[in-house]
């Protein structure tokens, strides 16, 4: 390497011209040309060298640096060339000269992790480094020092720690790193919690020492493969401090350095013991409830097979079995049933409760809430006791006139409402629709299930259709077993995905569903089936896999046209008693019979009444005079459908009008003579007050 300035590389390097070009004199250094040897020599391997180095000459540390040190020395180069090290870094050459002092002052001196500021400025932030510090020999004579800076990872690190901790603390999470050598380097303050150690007393420990040796071998093959740079996740047991064994979700991050080499791994641990415990309970439940289905379906079929020999009819056994499967897993329900009803009997009898308690201190105006609760909880009750029945088909029907036309009309805002704007509604009606023969009611839940099960085969948008048409049927057979009549049909359409073939027959089955658990019951289409049924109809399902559904309900025609008041209006004014017309009420519960004796007394009415059919046929006998009887069906003894059969013996023609909430009579063909009809419980006032007046108006 020459001595003569001018031959060492300038080019753009700017130490190389500030060094060129920077008058040397007014230093101890002196002019370029009575440098040492020694000196221009280093600074010929100072100006290649990538890494920060400075060349600190004589006691006063006079500087000389590279370009990479300038970087660090700011605002303060290229003034800094041939000052004193302490007017520049006046926290760095104290330091140094305390550890030379300590040390040998012949051999190179280290000064690890090291923060580097400036303490005139607070415009450059602090940075870490490690520091090494190097004789250079003038012959005989230490005549200056090299000093080597290398940027510190690990304490890079812990300068953001503080940032990091205040996050990942606040996380019900274990967060962890570890180090090559398996050591924790940080732990969050969960750690504690499982543990019962601070971040502070776990840093430097061992995995083995925190986990435990069983643990740690558990997972020797995770740790391996995270070291060697592979993201691991796993389930594990995990000791707590409470001495029990947790399951935990693992989750181990490999981190590299710049150059890509793996330095550690940071651990990610959840506690999920008792979501396992909750997976396994579930097993073992479904396990013992399907051996329990399984045990009881074989000994039903049993009886049934020995029932086959007496009967002249297997298919009549087939179904009792089928209905006997049914209930019982109906059964099966019957906890979450019990806890809905009583959540709606809260809602009742908390109301009445209160209700009656601010009538006492006078607070007749702050009643009409609890009222409205009482009432919603009530009909919330009617309407979850009437879907089940309806499934077994034991719900007697309340079947009249319905104009599907206009119930569809009224429907569309919640239909919409249900489908959602992702998917296109559309209604294709017959103007000269007939009127259906159907309960009114049922007959809107079936449509809701139907656009409900579109739109849920809709998740990425679509179309529905629903359209409504007269049908004649010329001869049995032509539509499922459907006799000969007019009847009126509703369908429903979507573009969605379809049923496969399998899915397609099982479709009607109770409990049956494709949907996730705890977002379908499979009841759905089995209580429309079960409700066309009874009605007289039919359902029919034409499906294709990825191509839509189309649902058909089939109904009977109303053979009247006359329009009648429809069940469930509110009614303005409602139909008082004439002169001197008089009521039979017999209702063996006294709370319904005080409330249909109270409703007849508001209404006009005069009214008599029984607790048992035996009392009312010694009323029947007497002269008394009576328009109407209106009686319970499930009575003890002599049951209402029998004692209206005493009543025309002694009253021919009287009107009969049976109220009832469960009797499996009454929800067959032919129950109804003429001149009888049926209110089902519970029934709004208005509605009871215009079937009393109808009825004793045709008579």
């Amino acid at each position: 390497m020459a001595a003569d300035p001018g031959s060492w590389p300038i080019g753009t390097d700017k130490m190389s011209r500030c060094i060129r070009e920077r008058d040397w004199s007014a230093t101890s250094l002196g002019p370029i040309d009575s440098w040492p040897g020694v000196l221009r020599v280093l600074l010929d391997t100072l100006l290649a060298a990538p890494l920060p180095m400075c060349i600190l000459w004589g006691d006063e540390g006079l500087q000389l640096y590279n370009d990479a040190h300038a970087a660090l020395i700011g605002e303060s180069h290229p003034e800094a060339l041939g000052t004193p090290v302490d007017l520049t870094w006046g926290n760095v050459w104290p330091r140094l000269i305390e550890a030379r002092r300590q040390g040998d002052r012949s051999q190179s001196c280290l000064l690890n992790h090291h923060r580097l500021s400036r303490e005139d400025t607070t415009e450059r932030p602090a940075a870490w480094f490690d520091l090494a510090l190097s004789p250079i020999h003038d012959g005989q004579a230490i005549a200056g020092q090299l000093l080597c800076l290398r940027y510190s990872e690990e304490q890079a690190l812990r300068r953001s720690e503080a940032d990091i901790r205040m996050i990942t603390d606040a996380l019900p999470v274990l967060i962890g790193y570890v180090d090559r050598d398996q050591r924790y380097r940080f732990n969050n303050r969960y750690y504690e919690t499982w543990f019962g150690q601070t971040p502070e007393a776990l840093y430097g420990k061992h995995l083995a020492e925190v986990v435990g040796n069983d643990a740690y071998e558990a997972r020797r093959s995770e740790i391996t493969a995270a070291l060697a740079g592979e993201e691991v996740i796993f389930e594990a047991a995990m000791p707590h401090r409470d001495g029990e064994q947790r399951r935990s979700w693992m989750h181990y991050l490999p981190r590299r350095d710049s150059e890509g080499q793996v330095q550690g791994f940071f651990v990610l641990a959840q506690d999920v013991t008792e979501r396992s415990r909750a997976e396994q309970a579930l097993r073992e439940l479904n396990e013992t409830l399907e051996a329990r289905i399984q045990e009881r379906t074989n000994a039903l079929a049993e009886v049934y097979e020995r029932l086959l020999k007496e009967m002249a009819s297997r298919e009549q056994a087939q179904e009792a079995l089928r209905q006997a499967q049914k209930m019982e897993a109906v059964g099966q329900l019957t906890g979450g049933i019990a806890h809905d009803f009583n959540n709606m009997l809260t809602g009742i009898i908390g109301g009445l409760d209160l209700i009656q308690r601010y009538n006492g201190t006078g607070r007749h105006a702050e009643t009409g809430r609890f009222i409205d609760a009482a009432m919603t909880s009530a009909n919330r009750a009617a309407a979850l006791t009437h879907r089940l029945l309806a499934f077994a088909r034991r719900q007697p029907l309340n079947l009249k006139r319905v104009d599907i036309n206009d119930l569809i009309e009224s429907m569309r805002d919640l239909l919409v409402r249900t489908l959602g704007s992702h998917i296109l509604v559309d209604a294709q009606l017959d103007a000269d629709l007939w009127p259906a023969h159907s309960d009114e009611n049922q007959l809107e839940s079936a449509l809701l299930n139907l656009v409900i099960n579109a739109r849920d085969a809709m998740p990425d948008g679509g179309s529905l259709y629903i359209a409504t048409a007269n049908l004649e049927i010329r001869k049995t057979g032509e539509i499922g077993e459907l006799v000969p009549g007019r009847y009126v049909s509703l369908s429903v359409l979507d573009s969605g995905c379809g049923m496969t073939p399998k899915v397609l027959a099982a479709a009607f089955e109770p409990f049956f569903t494709t949907k996730p658990i705890g977002q379908g019951t499979g009841l759905g289409l089995s209580m429309i089936y079960g409700f066309a049924r009874q009605a007289g109809g039919h359902v029919h399902i034409c499906s294709e896999q990825d191509k839509g559904t189309e649902v058909t309900l089939y109904l009977p025609a109303h053979h009247d046209a006359t329009a009648v008041l429809e069940d469930g209006k509110t009614i303005t004014q409602v139909p008082q008693a004439l002169q001197g017309e008089s009521v039979l009420v017999v209702e063996d519960d006294a709370a319904v019979r005080m409330l249909v004796l109270d409703v007849l007394g508001m209404l006009g009415y005069s009214a008599l009444e029984a607790a048992e059919a035996n009392a009312a046929v010694n009323i029947l006998e007497s002269d008394a005079r009576i328009d109407l009887l209106i009686s319970d069906v499930g009575l003890p003894g002599m049951n209402g459908r029998q004692l209206a059969e005493v009543a025309r013996q002694l009253r021919p023609g009287l009107r009969v009008l049976f109220i009832t909430g469960y009797a499996e009579q009454a929800a067959s063909s032919g129950f109804l003579d003429a001149g009888m009809d049926m209110v089902a419980k519970p029934f709004a006032i208005d509605v009871l007050a215009t079937r009393i007046r109808s009825m004793l108006a045709r008579s």
